[in-house]
């Protein structure tokens, strides 16, 4: 036999693709259980709030501007990504179906990874539109547009669907002939590549790239958006001109509103992904910790999204009141249509 075609055989021989993997949770934790209850509390009120926003912003015309394109994009990808994840770990954990086939699995990861890839860089895309608000309020409706904002908003999925696909992907070049033990509540990416038996260098640098994609660069940018927005306003001279200044531009007073509860959304979704994964590799963080942190990182800011940037803002208070008196008044009319024909 020549010598590339017994390469190839042996090859073949080794390589092994486990049929399923077994997720192994919180270790030694007593009850447990209740955590996974809060989690499914959770989740109801993530789906409520979501399609609440949702529906608003579909429903309400004036409501269709390209900041609320931007809004409903991150209300989406908050409940996709929690119907990715959360569902998926009761069913595991509440029930004890720990074993996930390995397609399934890659598919897990994929849809969790993916959504808050889209997740992180609407966020970007939120605080250009504050950045381009405040800081250039005149022109604000000439460059913030409908189809500039559907361009951005399509390149980022686009550009999240090709890098979390590629991610995944080279684990499928993987062999797992070792432990099929991952230490994690779901599939996650780096519990599940370190448990290969060949060369892991490109799938380590293909997670270092996702991390600085998905987790580094979005908070670089946000910041450097609001120094600039600092800076903007530290050129107006003095007070009593910085509040003429403000109320020449609606757009900029808008804009300032929503920058704190922009900043707490930023806050709520990147600290703990930066905190757990900076400690993972510095020092020793224990499976559990490592577990609740990322468990609540990747579920609490898509119940607090819409609760904190948009069902407390008068535009969508005002619409939901709106949507509320023409219910109300359609329920009316057709109830003495009924009335007047049963008469």
């Amino acid at each position: 036999m020549a010598p590339d075609k017994k390469a190839a055989t042996i090859s073949n021989v080794t390589f092994v693709r486990p049929a399923k993997f077994y997720l192994s949770g919180f270790s030694n934790i007593p009850h447990v259980t209740y955590f996974y209850i809060f989690l499914c509390f959770v989740y109801i009120m993530t789906v409520v709030g979501n399609v609440l926003l949702l529906s608003v912003i579909f429903l309400v015309k004036t409501l269709h501007t390209p900041k609320y394109m931007i809004v409903f994009n991150l209300a989406l990808t908050d409940l996709c990504g929690s119907t990715a994840l959360i569902p998926k770990v009761l069913d595991t954990f509440l029930f004890d179906n720990r074993y996930i086939v390995y397609e399934a699995c890659l598919s897990y990861m994929f849809f969790v990874w993916f959504f808050a890839s889209v997740q992180s860089w609407t966020l970007v895309t939120m605080a250009y539109d504050r950045f381009i608000a405040i800081c250039f309020p005149l022109r604000y409706h000439s460059i913030v547009t409908k189809p500039a904002i559907a361009a951005m908003l399509l390149l980022m999925w686009v550009v999240s669907l090709s890098l979390i696909s590629c991610m995944v992907g080279l684990l499928d070049r993987l062999s797992f002939c070792g432990s099929l033990f991952i230490q994690s509540f779901f599939c996650d990416h780096g519990p599940t590549y370190r448990l290969a038996c060949n060369d892991t260098s490109l799938n380590n640098i293909m997670a270092w790239v996702v991390f600085i994609v998905v987790i580094c660069l979005p908070p670089i940018l946000i910041a450097l958006t609001y120094v600039c927005i600092a800076i903007a306003l530290t050129r107006i001279a003095s007070a009593k001109e910085r509040v003429k200044a403000l109320k020449t531009s609606k757009e900029r007073v808008k804009a300032l509103k929503t920058c704190t509860s922009h900043l707490i959304l930023v806050a709520i979704f990147y600290l703990p992904f930066l905190g757990t994964n900076i400690a993972a590799v510095t020092s020793y963080l224990h499976p559990n910790a490592r577990i609740i942190n990322s468990t609540l990182t990747h579920t609490i800011p898509a119940l607090l999204n819409p609760i904190i940037y948009s069902l407390k803002t008068e535009e969508v208070l005002n619409s939901i009141r709106k949507l509320c008196k023409t219910n109300r008044l359609n329920s009316h009319l057709s109830h003495r249509v009924n009335m007047a024909e049963s008469t």
